[in-house]
């Protein structure tokens, strides 16, 4: 099965998908006229402003007698980078050096930098049509595909989609991921771990221990900050490794130190798919969280969602990337995945680093089994059927959070290849046939800007055509 998998997933990747994100991410790129790069002050400018945007929708709540919550910019954004920071940045990167070797790390930069356009892009489609739900906004690419596109089949089957990759085949990888990590520091029997989580994440997620959960809320971003401080530290005391390291990951980049010539190939399809997983961009996950917030004009959450693209791939897997790549151990035949960011990092911080990487992947793998909102809010999407509800949290919590304890890592792995190239194949349809909105939402955005105007509003007579399909703006 696993190698059936395999060579899906090479015809997917080595032919289609990566050529895909690539020919979308230029093309975004020159029609917002490189909105990545030119207009990351604004990112900053938004990121830092505080101030909550009064609710443009209060007389559409007070009708339905709910209280609309507001969710700033910021919060939507921190919730996203909480999402793509975790297995990606540590077991991913690790894993892609492993398969693909240094130069894969430069394609998952190549594919950030491109990739963050088409962040942009989906995460400004997914505020501009959001709806109302209950006391909060949600949206995503099967609400603008319903909305936009008119396409009932499609909306569902991405929800469909969207719905078995994280919370069916990714909680195996975070499964899979924890407990590599604590066999590898502390000898801990794979059954065994994966059994006391499964059953800790359905007592979770079906509402028993609520302080875990809002524990792990916390600790999380520490842990996130603490992991990148030390890998930091790591970097800053091997400086004069960094001119080798970067000079080994573009030679092995374009080939200069494979000697066969398909290892090319090799390299380039690995750091793309894990640049995908770990930033998201074009995989429609973000666009969910995006539409979240309550901002006066789409564009403001396309810049942040863009913003935390660079954050996840450019900052947090370099980092990862250059311990493993300054300890010498990614030449090593030895330990894959999460265990390889482990016997890196203890080379040079000693014991302590397997332990750190082991407590701080339980966290952020875990954090994203009980914390599946993407699965959740397509279920509902979907049916409002309770039972079917009950049905997706025992598999993603239980029977799939066994699997991947069980699993190897090349299978979890290519099972989360598989689904997340029909998911972002899927995705990547939907925002180019819709980017177009997003494109004269973006010239409304710096009109207004250079007319002086310091928050920009969106109203929807900007696009009569589809006036009747945005609900939640005026």
């Amino acid at each position: 099965m696993n190698d059936l998998i395999t060579h899906i997933n090479d015809a997917l990747w080595g032919y289609l998908l990566v050529a895909a994100l690539v020919a979308c991410g230029l093309w975004f790129t020159w029609k917002t006229r490189g909105v990545q790069f030119r207009m990351i002050g604004e990112m900053l400018r938004l990121l830092g402003d505080s101030t909550r945007p009064p609710d443009t929708s209060s007389a559409k709540a007070s009708s339905h007698g709910t209280a609309h919550r507001h969710i700033s910019s910021f919060q939507a954004f921190a919730v996203s980078v909480a999402t793509r920071v975790g297995t990606g940045n540590l077991a991913g990167v690790a894993t892609a050096i492993a398969i693909g070797g240094p130069g894969a790390v430069f394609w998952m930069w190549v594919i950030a930098l491109i990739g963050a356009a088409t962040a942009f892009v989906e995460s400004t489609l997914g505020q501009l049509f959001k709806q109302r739900q209950r006391d909060s906004f949600v949206g995503g690419p099967a609400y603008y595909i319903l909305r936009g596109l008119h396409c009932r089949w499609m909306a569902y089957l991405f929800a469909v989609l969207i719905t078995v990759t994280f919370g069916l085949s990714y909680n195996s990888i975070q499964s899979n991921t924890i407990c590599s990590a604590m066999h590898e520091a502390f000898g801990w029997s794979p059954l065994v771990v994966g059994l006391l989580l499964a059953a800790t994440a359905l007592l979770i997620v079906f509402g028993g221990i609520h302080r875990i959960a809002r524990v792990s809320s916390v600790l999380v971003p520490l842990m996130a900050v603490g992991y990148f401080v030390l890998t930091l530290v790591v970097i800053v005391l091997n400086i004069r490794l960094v001119p080798h390291v970067l000079h080994v990951i573009v030679a092995d980049a374009f080939g200069l130190q494979q000697s066969v010539g398909g290892a090319l190939g090799a390299t380039i399809m690995t750091g793309v798919k894990r640049g995908l997983f770990s930033n998201e961009a074009g995989e429609g996950s973000a666009p969910n969280v995006a539409a979240t917030a309550t901002v006066t004009h789409p564009v403001k959450q396309g810049l942040i969602q863009s913003l935390g693209v660079f954050t996840d791939t450019l900052l947090v897997c370099s980092c990862t990337a250059f311990v493993i790549l300054i300890s010498g151990l990614y030449d090593v035949p030895g330990p894959g995945g999460i265990a390889l960011t482990q016997a890196a990092l203890t080379s040079e911080i000693g014991r302590f680093g397997t332990t750190f990487i082991a407590i701080a992947i339980f966290l952020f793998a875990f954090s994203s089994i009980i914390g599946n909102y993407y699965g959740e809010a397509n279920i509902r999407f979907i049916t409002p059927n309770a039972h079917v509800l009950t049905l997706y949290r025992l598999l993603s919590g239980g029977v799939m959070v066994l699997f991947g304890a069980l699993a190897s890592l090349e299978l979890v792995w290519n099972l989360g290849d598989l689904c997340m190239a029909l998911l972002t194949a899927c995705n990547l349809v939907a925002i180019t046939i819709l980017g177009k909105y997003a494109f004269r939402l973006l010239d409304d955005y710096r009109r207004q800007k250079r007319q002086g105007i310091s928050e920009p509003v969106f109203h929807k007579t900007l696009l009569p055509e589809i006036a009747d399909s945005i609900e939640e703006w005026s």
